[in-house]
């Protein structure tokens, strides 16, 4: 063969296997490429799909954890737990648990460092509730007695049974507990979601509160603040109510709101011993359940128009019959629409277990007690005779 033919030859032949190395790897290569893509499509899958699962599982978690922080979706229990000397948060945690107040032992310990738990939590004996949050069962295991007796510079204020909030408020600016506007902004405005019996409609006004600061001699720390304040006294009022008195307020078909409000009624109209406030209760409850016949379900009582009035700033001197507000039992039958002072626990004693009477009218006489009457005629002579003692 000529040497040019062979070097054709040769050249040829590399060619020819150049070009099948290049086909097989130029061919090899997309299929390594496929693979790959294929392997990265199934990672980033994985990927989201873990993302999405933690996401979830974490939003579950802190779900979970947001209820039981603010006592949300439970079942209503009222218990008594012993702190008992040298319990440790998780103690306490633990006997939360077992009566069944709160669900997570490491989050309500956790959550306690926030609240200063092993300062508040002081031993004694508590009654507690499901409806009472982290905060609020905290609160309600200190022992503010105590704290009368050996803290040196809380102020101790005197609070009446019948006041308003205002009245109230007065005397604790008067004392220097805090500023009128913290203590009216804390009152309108903090939604204090631990205590139902407050009328979310009520939200943005200080008379939110009305009937529920509990009168009594009361304590507070300078250092803390009006939410504080208002909350002690919230707490307070709820400690007055035992597992019984709740019970009858359940079967009575009437709330807790309905029974402070007629209680707050009998504060302010009552003038004698615990027989006339049951007296006044029952005459009350006549009237409410009466609708067809002699007072058809009208109250109608003076010191509720007083209240309406002086939710304007006005005095009694502008009293009037057909004054529209939602407080003139005059004008609408009824219940006002909310309590119209603080009551006592006599009070609202008496609105729980008022007596059995068929009395519809009652009056102040000049000797110091009030008259009960069953007819609107026996009312009228009493009204018109010299015993009669009006306001």
């Amino acid at each position: 063969m000529p040497k040019d033919q062979n070097n054709n030859f040769e050249t040829a032949y590399y060619n020819a296997e150049e070009v099948r190395r290049q086909s097989a790897g130029s061919g090899h290569a997309p299929k390594k490429k496929k693979k790959k893509s294929k392997r990265a499509s199934q990672r980033t899958a994985i990927y989201l799909a873990c993302v999405v699962l933690g996401s979830c599982l974490l939003a579950g978690i802190g779900w979970l954890l947001f209820n039981d922080l603010c006592s949300l979706n439970k079942d209503y229990v009222e218990v008594k737990i012993t702190v008992d000397e040298g319990d440790s948060v998780g103690d306490v945690a633990k006997k939360l648990k077992d009566a069944g107040l709160i669900n997570y032992r490491g989050f309500f310990k956790f959550c306690g460092i926030f609240f200063h738990a092993s300062k508040n939590i002081d031993p004694g004996e508590y009654k507690l509730n499901s409806d009472m949050d982290y905060r609020s069962l905290i609160l309600n295991m200190h022992d503010y007695e105590a704290d009368k007796v050996n803290k040196d510079g809380w102020i101790e204020v005197v609070i009446p049974e019948g006041l308003t909030v205002n009245e109230i408020i007065d005397e604790m600016v008067k004392k220097g507990v805090s500023t009128r506007e913290e203590l009216e902004d804390a009152c309108a405005n903090f939604e204090f979601q631990s205590y139902s019996f407050l009328k979310e409609d009520m939200l943005g006004k200080v008379n939110r509160m009305e009937g529920f600061l509990f009168p009594t001699t009361q304590a507070f720390d300078p250092e803390k603040t009006a939410v504080y304040d208002i909350d002690t006294m919230l707490t307070n009022f709820v400690a007055q109510f035992d597992d019984d008195m709740m019970a009858d307020i359940n079967a009575s078909g009437y709330s807790l709101h309905d029974i402070v409000t007629i209680a707050s009624i009998i504060e302010k109209e009552g003038i004698g011993d615990e027989t006339e406030r049951k007296n006044i209760a029952s005459v009350l409850y006549n009237r409410l359940n009466t609708t067809d016949r002699e007072t058809y379900g009208y109250l109608q009582l003076d010191t509720t128009i007083y209240y309406a009035l002086s939710l304007e700033g006005k005095d009694k001197t502008a009293f009037d019959q057909n004054l529209d507000s939602p407080y003139n039992t005059y004008k609408y039958p009824g219940l006002p629409a909310g309590p119209i002072c603080c009551p006592g626990l006599d009070s609202i004693m008496a609105a729980i277990y008022p007596n059995d009477t068929e009395y519809y009218y009652f009056a102040a006489g000049k000797d110091g007690v009030n008259h009960f009457f069953k007819t609107y005629n026996e009312h009228l002579a009493f009204i018109n005779s010299d015993m009669y003692q009006p306001d």
